[in-house]
C-alpha cells in the first residue's frame, strides 16, 4: 500500500510540477501502478512460499534433533537405570557369596572343633592310660585324692569360641584385604616398570637413569616389606589360631577335671555305702537288747508301714513305668547304634582300643556291684528288703550298662559339643521332672528305710541269730570305732562341699554380674549403633533432597534451553522478514528512482548527494542490524553450549550421587549385617546366660534341698543305710543325667555320620563310574591295536605273494628277451636272403633267356601255401586283437572304478583326517581344562600343607595316620567328582568319536582287502592270457623259421627267372598295391601312435592314482602291486607291436601273393617276360619294410629300458615300505620309552605321598606332646590350687564336730539310737581324718614334685634368657650385615649370573634327585622282589619242614616196628626158655620112658607156637598199617588245611591287587595330568624366577636366609622329636621332661623370631609409610585425572554436538551469504540502473525547465475560485509551493490579498518572484466549513474510492511482522522539512516527496519509519497494517482541509 500511495504521490508531484495536464492522466497512471503493485505482490507472494518450504525442511530438521536429543536422554536414562540394577545385583550376589563363604567357614570351623573333639577324646584315653601307669608306679593313692568341686564352665567357653571364630573371619578379612592392597601395588609396580623400560628405549637423560634406578629400589624396599608384612600376618593368623586351640584345651580339661570329680565322688559314696554295712553289723552285735526293746515297741506301728508300703510300691511302679519307657527309647538308640556300627567299620579299631579301657572300668563297676549284693544279701540276712528296691537297682544297672555301652561311642566320636548347648534347656527341663519325681522317690525310701528298721526288729530269725551276734559283738565294738571316724569325715566334707557350693553360687553371681555389665557395654553400643544408623539415615535423606534439587536443576535448565530454541526460531523469523524486506526495497528502488527522476526536474545535485548518503546510512543500520543477530545468535549458541555442559555436569553429578546413594546403601546394609550379628550373637549369649543362671539356681536349690536332706538326716540319723542309698540314688541320677546327655549327643554323631557316609557313597559311586569309563576305553584301544597288528600280519604276507608274482614276471621277461634274440636272427637270415635275391636278379639281367625252368613252379606253389598259412594266421591274430581290445576295455572299467573308489577312500581319509583334527582340539581342550583343574586343586593341597605346617593340631599318634589317610581320600574323592563330573560328557564324546572311527577303519581295510584281491585276480588272469599270447607267437615264429630254412636258394633262383615277364607285366599293378598299402600302414601307424598317446595317458593317470593310493593306504596296498600293473602294461606293449610286426609280414606276403597272382595270369594269357627294373623296385621295397624292421627293433628296446625303470621305480617304493615300517617301529618304542616314564612318575608321586604322611605323622606326634606337657602343667597347676582349700575346710569341720559332740543328752530309746549313730558317724570322721592325712602327704609331694618342676622351669627360663641375649647380639650382627649388604646390592647384580648358574645347578640337583627317587624305586621294586623270594624260600622251608615231618613219622613208624620186632623176640625168647623147660621135662619124662607123649607133646607146642607166631605177625601188620593210615588222615588234614589257607591268602591277594589296580588307574590318570600341570607349572616357576632374581636380589638373600634358618630349626626339631620317640619307649617320665624343655625352647624361638621381625619391622615401616604416602598423593592425582578425563569426555561430546550444531549453522550462513552476494550483484544492477534513470532524470529536468502544465493551472485557477474565502488562502500556497515560490514571498502575497485581487492575480500571473507568501496557519477541524463540495473534498474521496483494491491470500501475514519496538514506536507526524536543506539555486528547497495531494491518515497506520524519513516512499517499510489491506480510516469530523494539511506537512 505504502508504495502505492507512494507511487501515486510522485505522480501527482510530477504533475504539479509540470503545471498541467488533467485527471485523465493521473487516474492513468494509478492503474498503471495498481497493475505493477498487483504484480509485484504475486512475485513476493511465490519468493514467500520458497521462504515457508525453507523454514518449513529447517523447522523439521529442529524437531528432528530434538527428538533425537531426547530419545538420545531417554537411551541414557534406561542406561542408567539399567546400570543401578547391575550393582544392585551385583551387591546382592556378593552378599550371597559372603554368606555363602561365611557359611563355608562356620562348617569348616565346626569340622575343626569336631577333629579337635576327637583329639582331645584320644587324649584323655592317653592321660587315663599315663596316669593309671603312673598311679600303679609312682602314686598309688593319687586315685582317692580329688576335689569336690564341680565346676560347670561349658557354655562360658563356648561363648568364647564364637568370639573367637568372629576374630578369624575379621582376620580372614584383614588379609584379603591387605593381598588386595598387594596385588594393586604389584599392579603400580609394574606399571612403573614399563615406564621405566620406555623411558630407557627413548633414550633418557643420565638424572632419569638415576630416579629409576631410586625407584627401582623403592620397589625393591616395598616388596620386601610386603613379604614382612604377609608374614606378619600370617604369623598373627598362627597366633589367633594357637590361642584359640589353648582354649578348647583349657574347655575340655575342665570336663575331664569334672568327670574324674564326679568318678572319684562315685567310688568314695560306694566306700561309704560298704563301711555303713559293716557299720550296721557291728552296732547289732554290740546291743541285741536295745533292737529287742525297740522291736517290741514298733509292733504297734507296723500296720501303718505296711500302709506306707503299699504307697511306695504304687510309686516303685510308676517308676518301673518311666524305666520301661527310657528302656524302650534306649532299643530305639541301640538300634540306630547298630546300624551307626555298621556304617562305622572304620572305627572299629580305636572302638576296641577304648572297650577295653572301658573292660577295666566294667571290672571295677562289677566289683562294686558284688560288693553291693554282699551289702544286699547281708541286710536280706537281718531284714527283708522289698523286692521293688531290687528290681529298680537292677533296672537302673542295665541303664548304665547300655549308656556305657554308648558313651564308648561318644568318646569315640565328640564331635558334637556344640550341639549340647541347644539341648541342655531341653534336658534342664527334662532334668528338673527326674528331680522332682527323685525327690518323692527318696521320700518313699526314707519310709521304707522306716519299715526296714521296724522289720528288723519284728524278724524272728533275730532269735537264731544271737549267737552269732554274739560272736561278732566284738569285732563291731572295733568297727564302731571306724565307723565314729568315717561320720566325723562325712560331716566334714559336706561342711566343705556347703562351703564350695556357696563359692560357686558367689562366683556365678559375680559371673552373672560381669555379664550384666557386658550387657549394658552391649547395648551402649547397640544405641551407637543405632545413632550411627539414624546419621546415615539423615545423610540419606539429604542426599536424596540434593538429588531433587538438581533434578529440578536440570527441568529449570531445560525450560531455559526449550525458551532459547523458541527465541533462536523467532530471531530466525526475523531475519527472514528481512530478507523479504531487502528483496522488497530493492524492487522498489529502481521504481523510485525512476519516479524521482520525473518528479525532480527542479532538484539539484546536492540532493542527490542527500538521497544517496541516506541510503548509505540506511544500508550501515541494514549491517549492524544483520550483526547484530548474528551475534544474537552466536550468544545463542554459546548459551546452549553453556546449557549442554552443564546438563552434561548435573548427568554426571547425577551419576556421583547415584553411586554415593549405592554405596551408602551398601554401607549401611553392611552395617545393618554387621549390627543383626552382633545383636544376634548378643542374644544368643543372654540366653545361654539366662540358661545358665537358670540351671545354676536350679542346681543350687536342688543342691540346698539335698543338703538340707542330708543335714537332716544326719542330725536324726535313723540309719546309715537311708544316707546310703540316697547317695546311691544321687549318683544314679546324675549318672541317669549324664547319659541323657550322651545318648542325644551320639545320636546327633549317627545322623551325621550317616550323611557322611551316604557322601562318600555317591562320591565313591562317581569315582567307580569315570574308572569303568576309562576301562572300557583302554580295552577298546587295546582291541584296536590287535586289529591293526592283524592287518598289519595280513599286509606282510601279501607283500609276499607280491614278491612272487613279481618273480614270476621276472621270468616272462627273461622269455620275451629270449625271444627278441631269435627275431633278431630270423630277420638277420631274411637279410641274407634278401642279398641272395639280389645277386639271382643280377644273374636273371645278365642271362637274355627267356626260358622259364620248372623250378618256378614248385616255388610258386609253395609261395601259395605259405600265403594261405599266413592268412589262416592273420584270422587268429585279428580274432585275438579283438580279444586284447575286450579284455583293454574291461581293464579300463576297472581302473574307472578304481579311481572311483579311490576317490572315495580319499573323501573317507580327509573326513577321518577332519575328524582326528576335532580330535585332537578336543583333547586339547580337555587337557587344559583339566590342566586348569589341577592347578587349582594344587592350589588348595599347598594351601592345606601350609595350614597343616601353621596348626599345630594336637593329634595322637594313633589316629593322626587314620585322619590323614581319611583327607587325602575325601580330597582324592572331591577332585575326582570334579573331574568326572566336568569330563563326563566330553568322554562319551570321545568314546562315540572313537567308536565311529573304528567303524570307518573297519570299512576301509574291507575295501582295500577286496581291492586288493580284484587286483590280483586281474593281474592273475592278465599275466596268464600275456603267457598264452607270447607262447602261441613263438609257435609261429618258429614255423616260419623252419619254412625259410626249408626254402631251397636254387629254385627260387630258376622261378624267378621264369617268371620276370610276368613281374614286368604286372608292375603297375604291383605299385597301385603298394600305394594303397603304403597308405593304408600310414592310417595304421597314424591309428597306433593315438593308441599309444592314449595309453600313455592312461598309465600316467594310473601311475598318479598308484602313488596317491600308496599315500593313502601305506599299510593296506604295496608297491608289488603297482610294479604287477606296470609289468602288465608293459607286456601289452609288447604283445601290441608284435601284433603290428605280424600285420606287416602279413601285407608283404600278400602283396607277394598278389603279384605272384599276376604273374600266372600273365604267363596263362602268353603276355611278355618280367622287366628285370621291376624286381628291383621290388627289392627296393623290401629294403625298405627291412629298415622299418629296425625301427621297430629300437622302439621295442627302448620300451624293455622303460620296463628296467619301473622295476628300478618298484625297488624304490619297497624301500619307502620298509623305511616307514622302520618308523612305526621306532614310533612304538617312542611309546613304550613314554609309558615307561609315566610309571616312574607315578612311582615319584607315591614316594612324595608317603613322604608327607610321614612328615604330617611326626608333626602330629610333635603337636600331641606340646598338647601332653600342656595338659600335665594344667593339671598340676589345678591340684596345687585345689590342695590350700581343703585343709581349711578340714580344720574348720573339726572345730564343729568337737563343739556339737559335746553335750550329751541321754533321753530314750530313740536318743540312745542316736548316740549309736553319732558314735559310727565319729568312727567314720576318724577315718576320713586318716584319708584327708593321706591326701595331705600327697598333696605335699606333688608340692614338692611341683617345686622341682618350677626350678628347672626357672633354669629353663635363665637358659633362654642367656639365648635370648645370645639371639639379640646375633641380630644385631644381623643388622650391621644388612646395612653391609644394602651397600652391596650393586656387586649383587653382578653376582646375579652365578645365581642364574646356581639355578641351574639347583634344577640339574633337582633331576639328580628325581634319578634317584627313581633308583629308590627301583631298590622298592627290587626288596619287593626280595621279599618275594623270602615268601618262596619260606614256602620251600615249610615244604621241607613238611618233608622231614613225613621222614619223622616214616622213622616213627620204623620205630614201632622195631619195636614189635622187639616184642616178638622177647616171645620167641620166652618161647625158647618154655621149650627149654619143656626140654628138661622130656629129659626128665624120657628118664621116665615117655617118649611118645613126649614127641605128641613137642608137635602140638610147635603148631601152637608157630599159630602164635603167625597171630602176632598179624596183628603187628595190621597196627602198623592203622598208624600208617592215622597218619597219612592227618597229613591229608593238615595239607587240606594249608590249601584253605593258600586260598585264603590267595582271594585276599587278589582283593588286594584289584584294589590296587583300580587305584593306580584312577592314581595313573590324575598324576599322568597332575605331572604336565607340574611341567608346566616349573617352566612357568622358571621363567618368573629368572625375572624375579633380576628385580629382587636381596628378597632372595633374606627369604633363603629364612629358609635356612627355619629348615635348620626344623631338622633339630625333627632330630628332637625322634629322640622323644625312642626314649619315650624306654621311659615316659624322662621323654616328658625332654619335651618341656623342648616346647620351652621352641618358644623362645618363636619369641627371638618375633623381635627379630619386630625390629625389622621397625628399620622399615619409616619406609612403608612414605612409600604408602606417595602412592596415596599418586592414587590422589589418578582420580583427580580421571575425574578430569570423564569431565573432558562429557565436554568433548558435548563440543562434538555443538560442533555439529555449528556446522549446521554454518551450512545455513554459507548459503545465506550466497543470498547475500546475489542480492548484492542484484543491488550493483539495480545501481547501474539508477544512475542511468537519473542521468535521464537529469536530461529530462534540463529539457523540462521552466514549463507549466496548463491543464494544471487552469484546474487550480478554477478551484482556487470554486474554493470558499476563508480557504482560499491553503489553495493560493499550494499553487505557490508548484510553483516555486518560497513562503515568505507568499505570505507576502498573501498579506496583500486583503488589499486587492488584482495585486494577488498580476502577482501570481506575473510570476510571483517578488511575492511572498503569508505563512500558513493550520487550521483545526472544527473550523470546517459547511461546503463540502469543494475540489480537495472531491480528490480525496477519490482517492479513497481508489485505495480498496482487492484482499491478498493470507499467507502473507507470516511474512510480515514488525521490525521492533525501533521501527513502530517511533512514527512521528513533525514535518520532514527539518531534515531539508536550503539551497540557493532558484527558489525550489522544498522536498521532493512532499505532496499536497496526499490523503489523510489516522496514527494507526504509520506510512513513514524513521528509519526511512529520508528517501522515496518506495524505499520505506511496510507497516503492520499493510498485510491485511484495510482502507484508510478517516475520522468523522476530519475534514479535507486536515488531510491536506497533513500531507502538506510532509
Amino acid at each position: 500500500m505504502a508504495s502505492w500511495l507512494g507511487g501515486l504521490g510522485s505522480g501527482l508531484g510530477q504533475s504539479l510540477g509540470q503545471v498541467g495536464g488533467s485527471l485523465s492522466s493521473l487516474t492513468g497512471q494509478i492503474s498503471s501502478f495498481t497493475k505493477d503493485i498487483l504484480l509485484e505482490g504475486a512475485e513476493e507472494v511465490g519468493d514467500a512460499a520458497t521462504e515457508l518450504h525453507v523454514s518449513n525442511s529447517r523447522l523439521r530438521e529442529i524437531e528432528s534433533i530434538n527428538a533425537a536429543q531426547k530419545f538420545e536422554n531417554e537411551r541414557l536414562k534406561k542406561v542408567c537405570s539399567d546400570l543401578e540394577e547391575k550393582h544392585e545385583a551385583a551387591e546382592l550376589q556378593i552378599k550371597q557369596l559372603s554368606v555363602e563363604y561365611r557359611n563355608q567357614l562356620q562348617q569348616k570351623e565346626v569340622e575343626i572343633s569336631h577333629l579337635k573333639a576327637r583329639q582331645n577324646a584320644l587324649q584323655e584315653q592317653l592321660q587315663k592310660v599315663q596316669s593309671a601307669q603312673l598311679a600303679a608306679g609312682v602314686l598309688p593313692s593319687a586315685a582317692t585324692s580329688a576335689s569336690y568341686v564341680p565346676v560347670v564352665r561349658h557354655s562360658s567357653g563356648f561363648e568364647g569360641d564364637e568370639m573367637d571364630f568372629g576374630d578369624v573371619i575379621w582376620s580372614q578379612q584383614e588379609i584379603n584385604r591387605l593381598s588386595n592392597e598387594v596385588s594393586r601395588l604389584e599392579s603400580q609396580v609394574d606399571h612403573w616398570k614399563q615406564i621405566a623400560l620406555s623411558s630407557k628405549v627413548q633414550g633418557t637423560n643420565d638424572a632419569e637413569q638415576s630416579e629409576i634406578c631410586k625407584l627401582q629400589n623403592v620397589v625393591k624396599e616395598l616388596k620386601h616389606n610386603l613379604s614382612k608384612e604377609i608374614d606378619e600376618h600370617q604369623h598373627e593368623l598362627s597366633v589367633l589360631q594357637d590361642a584359640h586351640r589353648q582354649k578348647l584345651v583349657e574347655i575340655s580339661r575342665r570336663h575331664r577335671e569334672e568327670l574324674s570329680e564326679y568318678e572319684e565322688r562315685i567310688e568314695e559314696l560306694e566306700n561309704q555305702l560298704q563301711q555303713g554295712g559293716v557299720s550296721t553289723n557291728t552296732m547289732d552285735d554290740s546291743k541285741i537288747s536295745e533292737q529287742k526293746r525297740n522291736a517290741q515297741s514298733l509292733e504297734g506301728g507296723r500296720v501303718e508301714e505296711l500302709q506306707v508300703v503299699k504307697d511306695l510300691e504304687d510309686e516303685l511302679r510308676k517308676v518301673n513305668h518311666e524305666l520301661s519307657s527310657a528302656k524302650e527309647e534306649n532299643k530305639i538308640l541301640l538300634k540306630e547304634q547298630e546300624l551307626a556300627k555298621v556304617e562305622k567299620i572304620q572305627i572299629a579299631q580305636e572302638y576296641e582300643n577304648l572297650k577295653s579301657d572301658f573292660s577295666m572300668l566294667q571290672s571295677s563297676v562289677a566289683e562294686q556291684d558284688a560288693l553291693l549284693k554282699e551289702q544286699e544279701k547281708k541286710l536280706q540276712s537281718k531284714t527283708s528288703l522289698p523286692e521293688d528296691v531290687t528290681r529298680l537297682q537292677q533296672a537302673l544297672l542295665e541303664a548304665e550298662n547300655k549308656i556305657a555301652r554308648l558313651s564308648n561311642l561318644n568318646q569315640e566320636e565328640k564331635e558334637l559339643t556344640s550341639a549340647q548347648h541347644t539341648n541342655e534347656n531341653i534336658l534342664s527341663a527334662y532334668t528338673e521332672k527326674e528331680n522332682s519325681e527323685l525327690n518323692q522317690l527318696r521320700q518313699d525310701l526314707e519310709r521304707k528305710e522306716h519299715e526296714l528298721n521296724e522289720s528288723i526288729a519284728e524278724r524272728e530269725t533275730l532269735i537264731a541269730e544271737l549267737e552269732e551276734l554274739d560272736k561278732q559283738n566284738q569285732e563291731a565294738t572295733q568297727h564302731m570305732i571306724t565307723l565314729k571316724e568315717q561320720l566325723s569325715k562325712q560331716h566334714t566334707e559336706t561342711d566343705s562341699i556347703i562351703k564350695q557350693l556357696k563359692f560357686d553360687i558367689d562366683f556365678e553371681r559375680k559371673k552373672v554380674s560381669e555379664l550384666e555389665i557386658e550387657k549394658k557395654e552391649a547395648i551402649k553400643e547397640l544405641d551407637s549403633q543405632k545413632e550411627k544408623l539414624s546419621k546415615c539415615s539423615y545423610a540419606l535423606n539429604d542426599l536424596h533432597i540434593s538429588k531433587q534439587q538438581l533434578q529440578d536443576n536440570i527441568k529449570d535448565l531445560q525450560e531455559q534451553l526449550r525458551k532459547s530454541q523458541d527465541c533462536n526460531l523467532h530471531n530466525k523469523k526475523e531475519i527472514r522478514e528481512l530478507q523479504q524486506r531487502l528483496k522488497e526495497r530493492k524492487e522498489e528502488l529502481p521504481v523510485s528512482l525512476s519516479k524521482l527522476t520525473n518528479s525532480n526536474q527542479e532538484s539539484n545535485y546536492p540532493c542527490q548527494d542527500l538521497i544517496l548518503k541516506e541510503r548509505e546510512a540506511e544500508i550501515a543500520k541494514l549491517q549492524n542490524d544483520i550483526l547484530e543477530n548474528k551475534q544474537l545468535n552466536e550468544d545463542l549458541e554459546k548459551s546452549l553450549s553453556d546449557l549442554r555442559t552443564e546438563n552434561g555436569k548435573l548427568i554426571a553429578a547425577v551419576e556421583e550421587l547415584k553411586q554415593e546413594l549405592s554405596d551408602a546403601i551398601s554401607e549401611k546394609n553392611k552395617v545393618y549385617l554387621e549390627k543383626d550379628t552382633l545383636v544376634e550373637a548378643l542374644k544368643m549369649e543372654k540366653r545361654q546366660l539366662e540358661s545358665e543362671l537358670n540351671q545354676s539356681e536350679k542346681r543350687l536349690l536342688e543342691q540346698a534341698h539335698k543338703y538340707k536332706q542330708t543335714i537332716e538326716e544326719l542330725s536324726n540319723a535313723r540309719s546309715m543305710d537311708t544316707t546310703a542309698l540316697q547317695l546311691e540314688h544321687e549318683r544314679l541320677v546324675k549318672l541317669n543325667q549324664e547319659k541323657d546327655f550322651k545318648i542325644g549327643e551320639l545320636q546327633r554323631t549317627i545322623e551325621q555320620m550317616e550323611t557322611d557316609h551316604q557322601e562318600t557313597k555317591e562320591m565313591l559311586t562317581t569315582s567307580l563310574g569315570g574308572q569303568k569309563q576309562l576301562t572300557e576305553l583302554i580295552k577298546e584301544k587295546e582291541a584296536l591295536i590287535e586289529k591293526f597288528k592283524n592287518q598289519a600280519l595280513q599286509v606282510k604276507q601279501e607283500l609276499e605273494e607280491h614278491v612272487k608274482i613279481s618273480k614270476q614276471q621276472d621270468v616272462l621277461k627273461q622269455n620275451l628277451e629270449e625271444k627278441d634274440r631269435n627275431l633278431a636272427v630270423m630277420k638277420e637270415e631274411n637279410n641274407h636272403l634278401k642279398e641272395e635275391i639280389e645277386r639271382l636278379k643280377d644273374q636273371q639281367s645278365r642271362s637274355t633267356t627267356h626260358v622259364v625252368e620248372p623250378k618256378t613252379l614248385d616255388i610258386i606253389i609253395e609261395l601259395e601255401s605259405e600265403v594261405t598259412q599266413l592268412k589262416v594266421i592273420r584270422n587268429n591274430l585279428e580274432e585275438e586283437i579283438e580279444v586284447h581290445k575286450k579284455t583293454i576295455e574291461d581293464q579300463n572299467r576297472t581302473t574307472v572304478q578304481l579311481q572311483q573308489s579311490l576317490q572315495q577312500q580319499r573323501k573317507e581319509i580327509d573326513e577321518s583326517k577332519f575328524q582326528c583334527e576335532q580330535m585332537n582340539v578336543t583333547h586339547e581342550r580337555l587337557s587344559l581344562e583339566k590342566d586348569e583343574e589341577i592347578k587349582n586343586l594344587q592350589k588348595t593341597i599347598e594351601q592345606i600343607k601350609t595350614q597343616l605346617h601353621k596348626e599345630r593340631q594336637i593329634i595322637q599318634t594313633d589316629s593322626s595316620d587314620l585322619f590323614q589317610e581319611t583327607k587325602v581320600q575325601t580330597l582324592n574323592g572331591e577332585n575326582g567328582n570334579e573331574k568326572h563330573d566336568l569330563s563326563k560328557a566330553e568322554i562319551e564324546r570321545l568314546v562315540k568319536g572313537i567308536k565311529e572311527r573304528e567303524m570307518e577303519i573297519k570299512l576301509l581295510n574291507e575295501k582295500n582287502v577286496s581291492l586288493s584281491h580284484q587286483i590280483d585276480q586281474l593281474s592273475k588272469d592278465e599275466v596268464g592270457k600275456l603267457n598264452r599270447i607270447i607262447q602261441e607267437k613263438d609257435l609261429e615264429i618258429q614255423a616260419l623259421n623252419a619254412r625259410v630254412s626249408s626254402a631251397s636258394y636254387r629254385q627260387d633262383v630258376v622261378c624267378l627267372q621264369q617268371q620276370l615277364q610276368a613281374y614286368v607285366m604286372e608292375r603297375e599293378q604291383v605299385l597301385a598295391v603298394l600305394s594303397e598299402k603304403t597308405r593304408e600302414n600310414s592310417q595304421l601307424k597314424t591309428e597306433y601312435h593315438n593308441i599309444m598317446d592314449i595309453v600313455a595317458a592312461k598309465e600316467a593317470a594310473l601311475i598318479r592314482l598308484q602313488e596317491e593310493n600308496q599315500k593313502l593306504s601305506n599299510r593296506s596296498e604295496n608297491s608289488s602291486q603297482d610294479m604287477s600293473r606296470e609289468t602288465i602294461q608293459n607286456l601289452s606293449r609288447i604283445i601290441r607291436e608284435k601284433d603290428i610286426e605280424i600285420d606287416a609280414l602279413s601285407q608283404k606276403c600278400q602283396t607277394l601273393l598278389t603279384v605272384l597272382q599276376t604273374s600266372t595270369t600273365g604267363t596263362d594269357n602268353g603276355s611278355g617276360g618280367v622287366n628285370t627294373n621291376q624286381f628291383e623296385e621290388l627289392l627296393q621295397e623290401r629294403d625298405k619294410l627291412k629298415q622299418q624292421v629296425k625301427k621297430m627293433e629300437e622302439w621295442k628296446q627302448q620300451v624293455i629300458t622303460t620296463v628296467q625303470n619301473m622295476q628300478h621305480e618298484s625297488a624304490h617304493l619297497q624301500e619307502e615300505l620298509h623305511r616307514l615300517q622302520a618308523q612305526i617301529s621306532v614310533e612304538s618304542d617312542s611309546n613304550s620309552k613314554l609309558q615307561v616314564d609315566y610309571n616312574g612318575l607315578i612311582q615319584t608321586y607315591e614316594q612324595n605321598e608317603k613322604q608327607l604322611k610321614s612328615f604330617s605323622q611326626e608333626l602330629a606326634q610333635v603337636q600331641h606332646s606340646i598338647g601332653q606337657l600342656h595338659n600335665t602343667k594344667d593339671l598340676l597347676l589345678s591340684k596345687l590350687d585345689l590342695v590350700a582349700p581343703s585343709v581349711a575346710t578340714a580344720s574348720t569341720v573339726s572345730q564343729l564336730s568337737s563343739a556339737q559332740y559335746s553335750a550329751p543328752g541321754v533321753l530314750s530309746d530313740e536318743s540312745k539310737l542316736i548316740q549309736k549313730e553319732l558314735e559310727q558317724l565319729k568312727k567314720k570322721l576318724q577315718e576320713k581324718d586318716s584319708t584327708i592325712r593321706t591326701l595331705q602327704e600327697n598333696n605335699q609331694r606333688l608340692s614338692d614334685s611341683v617345686a622341682t618342676a618350677s626350678e628347672i622351669e626357672r633354669k629353663s627360663q635363665e637358659e633362654t634368657e642367656s639365648e635370648m641375649r645370645q639371639m639379640k647380639e646375633k641380630h644385631d650382627v644381623l643388622q650391621k650385615s644388612l646395612r653391609e649388604k644394602d651397600i652391596l646390592i650393586k656387586s649383587k647384580s653382578d653376582q646375579l649370573l652365578s645365581v642364574s648358574e646356581n639355578l641351574s645347578n639347583k634344577e640339574n640337583e633337582n633331576e639328580v634327585l628325581k634319578q634317584a627317587v627313581t633308583n629308590l624305586k627301583e631298590r622298592n621294586l627290587i626288596l619287593e622282589m626280595d621279599i618275594r623270594k623270602l615268601k618262596e624260600e619260606n614256602e620251600k622251608i615249610v615244604a621241607r619242614c613238611r618233608e622231614k615231618e613225613t621222614e619223622f613219622r616214616a622213622l616213627q613208624e620204623t620205630n614201632m616196628q622195631f619195636s614189635m620186632m622187639l616184642k616178638e623176640k622177647e616171645f620167641e625168647s620166652h618161647s625158647m626158655k618154655e621149650k627149654a623147660l619143656a626140654f628138661e621135662k622130656l629129659l626128665k619124662e624120657k628118664e621116665q620112658g615117655k617118649t611118645g607123649e613126649l614127641n605128641q607133646l613137642l608137635n602140638e607146642v610147635k603148631s601152637m607156637q608157630e599159630k602164635a607166631v603167625t597171630f602176632q605177625q598179624e596183628r603187628d601188620q595190621v597196627m602198623v598199617a592203622l598208624k600208617q593210615k592215622q597218619m597219612e588222615s592227618n597229613a591229608l588234614q593238615s595239607e587240606i588245611q594249608h590249601l584253605r589257607e593258600k586260598e585264603q591268602r590267595l582271594n585276599q591277594e587278589l582283593e588286594r591287587l584289584r584294589n590296587h589296580l583300580l587305584e593306580m588307574e584312577d592314581s595313573y590318570t590324575r598324576e599322568a595330568l597332575a605331572a604336565e600341570d607340574r611341567e608346566v607349572k616349573l617352566r612357568k616357576k622358571v621363567v618368573v624366577l629368572e625375572e624375579k632374581l633380576l628385580s629382587s636380589s636381596t628378597a632372595v638373600e633374606n627369604a633363603s636366609h629364612q629358609a635356612n634358618l627355619q629348615v635348620e630349626s626344623l631338622q633339630e626339631q625333627l632330630n628332637l622329636v625322634s629322640k622323644q620317640r625312642d626314649e619315650t619307649m624306654l621311659q615316659l617320665t624322662i621323654s616328658q621332661d625332654q619335651v618341656k624343655q623342648y616346647a620351652v625352647s621352641l618358644a623362645n624361638l618363636q619369641m627371638v623370631l618375633e623381635q627379630f621381625q619386630q625390629e625389622e619391622k621397625a628399620m622399615y615401616s619409616a619406609e612403608l609409610e612414605k612409600h604408602q604416602k606417595q602412592t596415596a598423593e599418586w592414587r590422589k592425582k589418578a582420580q583427580n585425572l580421571e575425574e578430569k578425563v570423564v569431565s573432558l569426555q562429557e565436554s568433548l561430546e558435548e563440543a562434538n554436538a555443538a560442533l555439529d550444531a555449528a556446522s549446521r549453522l554454518t551450512e545455513q550462513l554459507d548459503i545465506k551469504e550466497e543470498q547475500i552476494e546475489e542480492l548484492k550483484k542484484e543491488g550493483e544492477l539495480r545501481r547501474e540502473m539508477l544512475e542511468d534513470v537519473q542521468n535521464k532524470l537529469m536530461n529530462l529536468m534540463n529539457s523540462t525547465e521552466g514549463k507549466v502544465d496548463k491543464l494544471l493551472m487552469r484546474n487550480l485557477f478554477v478551484g482556487h475560485f470554486h474554493t470558499p474565502k476563508n480557504k482560499r488562502p491553503e489553495v493560493l500556497r499550494l499553487m505557490g509551493s508548484i510553483l516555486g515560490i518560497k513562503k515568505e514571498e507568499l505570505d507576502q502575497l498573501l498579506s496583500e490579498d486583503q488589499r486587492g485581487v488584482t495585486r494577488w492575480v498580476t502577482g501570481w500571473l506575473g510570476g510571483g518572484a517578488g511575492s511572498k507568501s503569508v505563512p500558513n496557519t493550520p487550521l483545526r477541524p472544527t473550523h470546517q466549513n459547511i461546503f463540502n463540495s469543494s475540489f480537495s473534498e472531491l480528490f480525496v474521496k477519490f482517492l479513497e474510492t481508489e485505495s480498496r483494491p482487492s484482499l491478498p491470500p493470507p499467507k502473507l501475514s507470516v511474512h510480515m511482522k514488525p521490525l521492533g519496538a525501533a521501527g513502530t514506536g517511533q512514527t512521528t507526524s513533525t514535518p520532514s522539512n527539518s531534515q531539508m536543506q536550503d539551497s540557493g539555486v532558484s527558489g525550489m528547497s522544498r522536498r521532493p516527496d512532499a505532496n499536497p495531494f496526499l490523503a489523510p491518515r489516522s496514527a494507526a497506520v504509520p506510512l513513514i519509519t524513521p528509519a526511512s524519513n529520508s528517501g522515496h516512499l518506495l524505499m520505506k517499510p511496510i507497516s503492520d497494517a499493510l498485510p491485511t489491506f484495510t482502507p484508510l480510516p478517516v475520522s468523522p469530523d476530519a475534514s479535507a482541509g486536515a488531510v491536506l494539511k497533513d500531507l502538506l506537512k510532509q
